[in-house]
């Protein structure tokens, strides 16, 4: 289960948590355990994209620090959050946001498909920093498909591939992000331990796996993947919240 959903996640730029995180629930455990024993989890999809990623992609400084600067804080308060806040609704929230971004993508049929760098003043990057804040707390606070929209986010605003995009998500997020919500969760609920290290395992090889197929196949097959696991992701939010 592990290492399928983490193929995909790193594939496509994000939404391992569309099949780990409900399995683990439906495995038996309650939903603070599930998502805290998750978050641990998802630390080993950015271990394992970096492993595939270090030969091949460059990270600018800038966004390194940006990513980390703006996201942490947002993971931290988010994962502070979502144990005070009713999940269905937001549940709900994120379906719909999630499926408008595979629509957006599905209907910019050019979208992320080449590099073209734009909006790199301090003006610009102070805005896409504060969305990065925003999308750090959904990514503390609930687990299917936030990476998603931190990959379309930097394709969208700063003129990224899918293929450089989903690099920087699946490090900075799937290691950095997802360690800090990790940390917070662990400390505010409680880890599942003896179900980690297959978690951890599926998700070290899911991340190297799905990396290499990115690298491998570009740009269209990432938005392909991007497009198929978003439209899943909201379809499954949906469903989970009405029901």
């Amino acid at each position: 289960m592990s290492l399928v959903a983490n193929t995909f996640s790193a594939l496509s730029g994000g939404g391992a948590g569309l099949i780990q995180f409900p399995v683990l629930i439906f495995l038996g455990l309650s939903f603070s355990i599930a998502l805290a024993t998750h978050k641990v989890a998802s630390v080993a999809l950015g271990m394992g994209a970096v492993l595939r990623y270090m030969s091949t992609n460059k990270l600018e400084q800038q966004f390194v620090l940006l990513m980390l600067i703006a996201g942490i804080p947002g993971v931290v308060l988010g994962g502070y959050w979502i144990l005070f806040i009713p999940d269905k609704i937001a549940i709900l929230a994120l379906g719909i946001l999630t499926g408008g971004l595979g629509l957006y993508s599905i209907f910019k049929p050019t979208l992320g498909q080449n590099y073209s760098p734009k909006n790199r003043d301090r003006v610009a990057y102070i805005y896409g920093g504060v969305v990065l804040f925003l999308l750090g707390i959904l990514n503390g606070s609930l687990t299917s498909g936030t990476g998603l929209f931190v990959t379309l986010w930097l394709v969208a605003w700063f003129g990224m591939d899918y293929q450089r995009a989903v690099a920087y998500t699946l490090i900075l997020v799937g290691l950095f992000w997802n360690g800090a919500g990790a940390i917070t969760l662990g400390l505010l609920s409680e880890i599942h331990w003896e179900w980690l290290p297959a978690l951890l395992l599926g998700s070290l090889i899911g991340g190297y796996m799905g990396s290499h197929l990115a690298i491998k196949h570009g740009n269209r097959w990432i938005k392909r993947a991007f497009e198929v696991v978003t439209l899943l992701i909201s379809i499954k939010l949906i469903s989970v919240s009405l029901s």
